[in-house]
C-alpha cells in the first residue's frame, strides 16, 4: 500500500535538503495520514486520509458504540 490519501491523493514528495554551504542531500516529505473508519454504502471501511481532508469534513467518521461507565 502506498503512503497516499484515499480522498485527495496527496502522497510522499521528494526533494533536496540544502545546507548553508549549499550541500544537497535527498529528503522526503510525508503526508500526515490517519486511519479513519467510515461507512460507505452501508459497509464499514477503513481509509487512510490526510488531516486536511479530515478537518474539512470530506468524510464522516464512524462513531463507535459508547460503553456505559462502570460504577
Amino acid at each position: 500500500m502506498s503512503r497516499s490519501c484515499d480522498i485527495c491523493g496527496k502522497h510522499t514528495v521528494t526533494g533536496n535538503s540544502v545546507s548553508h554551504a549549499k550541500n544537497r542531500t535527498r529528503r522526503v516529505w510525508k503526508p500526515n495520514l490517519k486511519k479513519v473508519k467510515t461507512e460507505i454504502n452501508g459497509a464499514t471501511v477503513t481509509l487512510k486520509i490526510c488531516t486536511r481532508c479530515l478537518r474539512n469534513d470530506l468524510i464522516v467518521k464512524k462513531v463507535g458504540r459508547s460503553q456505559a461507565p462502570v460504577t
